[in-house]
């Protein structure tokens, strides 16, 4: 079914009387049949859902008018407003604070998750059928509304970002990752409104419904804004905004409706537009895919293997633990930059040093991190505090590291997988300790992916682990891991992962070794290593394994390193020669 949303209200507000630098949302008690006209005005052209005056009604938009004292009133009267307007539905409007979160400026993700939960909580208790989180331009704001929403209240919650002409919010998130995002945070219907005209959403829409399961919404502005005499004007006449409607909703969208510079007259036609359409056929695949603020990454058979730089763990490692107990990140920070540049495309976090305030330790990690690369974050952690830390402030889709079958990892470790959309990494181990052969990890695995979906966790939330054991210890360890990989593509068909060093522990010439099992485990069903980056031996078979697996056309990444690696000896021989010469 097709859903109509009214159209801007600031505009209307204006013609209404709303003077120039006034609260629009104090008009809900000072001026109530001002803001019920409009309502009106936009059922009668056509809108089944309408949206209350509340853009700006959180206390932290609230206070620029010295009015943050009254959210809870301005709220409750507005929601009342809308639903005595007419009989269809309601959706209760939540803005941006218009401030940044830290680091990137100056508020508190808790301060703002604490604003919207106000906000939240009233909207619902005035009896909005939707909550409609919209205009956002940062996806850690938009994390922190959802949380919220969800903790204050059970209504369905429409999560709407603001793109610019670059097809990226202004924090840099393109529609792609919003929408693997907010899918798994549990987004009800994910859309695009406000910035810019029904033209330059029709892509962005489009690669939102290919990224979700979820209906998805667009309220285009009435046209490109411009300045004239100082005044924002809008171009589009009704009649054009209204044509659009097919080729949004060929894009994928159900969900429609108006932001700036549209009046009454631009949904008229909009209805009447689509009333001779049908929804579009979506389809989506269900790959895993996790996330950083500005990028995804796609873990699948069918396409090249994904590493996960491991380096970032002080285990093994003196001076790395010596700095995280000092409270120092500098190594952290270096390893993270130089493994992205080594052809890392997921790096694991691990805080695990003894004497130390994890969780804290942990989400300033994930913090900085997130910062100086766009590789999304695996969260490398047994304690439940710290996960939540990393996952509560990570501004992307992370994977967590790890869950077993074993009660405190299942009870605890998956609410919050669900909770902050988190995929994870299945490793099958019990209480008991590692099953030894591939058929006793596949039952395993299969028990973990069962308590997940349980809770609400679906394919695509999940990774493989295949518990890579030590040959020096276990004759049948390589052959019980390429096994389980393969049990594990013919029966799960997820992705799969492990680390790789373990196989040689104890023996000599361990690279020789461990390159050699890197290459049967790719050919055995190996999607996303967790390895050194910096080890060329396992590079070398990598790239050698893609060009034999299907993975590098006609070997052509292969052919460029063996360029590139012949190239300096070809120069020294040169030099050698012309040397010898003189």
């Amino acid at each position: 079914m097709i859903e109509i949303f009214d159209g801007a209200m600031g505009t209307m507000l204006q013609r209404s009387g709303l003077k120039a630098g006034a609260c629009p949302e104090l008009m809900n008690v000072e001026n109530p049949d001002a803001v019920r006209k409009i309502h009106r005005a936009y059922i009668d052209a056509g809108s089944t859902i309408i949206e209350t005056n509340t853009f700006g009604a959180s206390s932290l938009k609230l206070e620029h008018y010295g009015l943050e004292t009254r959210t809870r009133e301005l709220n409750l009267a507005a929601v009342k407003i809308a639903k005595s307007a007419g009989s269809v539905k309601v959706a209760a409007s939540m803005g941006p604070t218009g401030k940044f979160i830290a680091p990137l400026g100056d508020l508190d993700f808790e301060d703002a998750y604490k604003n919207f939960y106000e906000q939240a909580g009233a909207l619902a208790e005035g009896g909005a059928d939707f909550l409609i989180i919209e205009t956002c331009i940062d996806i850690q704001e938009m994390r922190a509304a959802l949380l919220a929403a969800h903790d204050a209240c059970n209504l369905p919650v429409i999560c709407q970002l603001s793109y610019s002409e670059d097809g990226r919010t202004v924090t840099g998130t393109d529609p792609q990752t919003a929408a693997v995002i907010l899918e798994a945070m549990g987004a009800d219907i994910i859309g695009v409104n406000c910035s810019l005209g029904p033209e330059q959403l029709v892509p962005v829409v489009k690669i939102l419904a290919e990224n979700c399961r979820v209906p998805v919404s667009v309220q285009p502005n009435a046209g490109m804004p411009y300045l004239e005499n100082g005044v924002t004007k809008f171009p589009m006449d009704a009649r054009t905004f209204g044509s659009w409607a097919p080729k949004l909703i060929e894009a994928g969208a159900t969900y429609l409706g108006g932001c700036c510079g549209t009046t009454p007259d631009h949904i008229r036609e909009l209805a009447r537009a689509v009333k001779n359409c049908t929804e579009s056929a979506r389809k989506f695949d269900s790959t895993l895919k996790l996330a950083s603020r500005s990028k995804t990454v796609a873990i699948d058979k069918n396409l090249p293997t994904v590493l996960i730089g491991e380096r970032i763990n002080p285990t093994g490692r003196k001076k790395l633990a010596a700095e995280i107990r000092e409270g120092s990140l500098l190594g952290v920070k270096k390893d993270a930059v130089n493994q992205v540049k080594a052809g890392a495309q997921i790096l694991d976090v691990n805080m695990g040093v003894g004497g130390i305030d994890q969780p804290k330790m942990m989400a300033q990690a994930v913090r900085e991190i997130s910062q100086i690369t766009d590789a999304p974050l695996s969260i490398d952690t047994s304690d439940e505090k710290s996960l939540e830390a990393a996952l509560r402030i990570y501004p992307g889709r992370a994977l967590i590291n790890s869950v077993s079958f074993e009660p405190e990892r299942i009870a605890k470790f998956l609410p919050l997988a669900k909770k902050y959309g988190a995929a994870i990494l299945v490793l099958p181990l019990t209480e008991k300790g590692v099953p030894k052969t591939a058929a006793e990890r596949v039952e395993v695995a299969g028990k973990i992916i069962d308590a997940a979906k349980k809770i609400g966790l679906r394919d695509g939330d999940f990774l493989l682990d295949a518990l890579v054991m030590t040959i020096s210890a276990d004759a049948s360890a390589c052959l019980e891991v390429l096994q389980t990989l393969k049990l594990y593509r013919e029966i799960f068909g997820y992705p799969t992962t492990m680390g790789l060093s373990n196989i040689s522990f104890g023996l000599p010439n361990r690279p020789l070794i461990n390159a050699t099992f890197f290459a049967m485990s790719l050919a055995a069903g190996l999607d996303a290593p967790i390895m050194n980056p910096y080890d060329e031996n396992m590079q070398n078979a990598l790239k050698a394994s893609a060009a034999l697996l299907g993975k590098d056309a006609n070997g052509l990444n292969f052919s460029k390193l063996v360029v590139q690696t012949a190239a300096p000896v070809a120069e020294k021989k040169i030099s050698g020669d012309i040397l010898a010469q003189i």
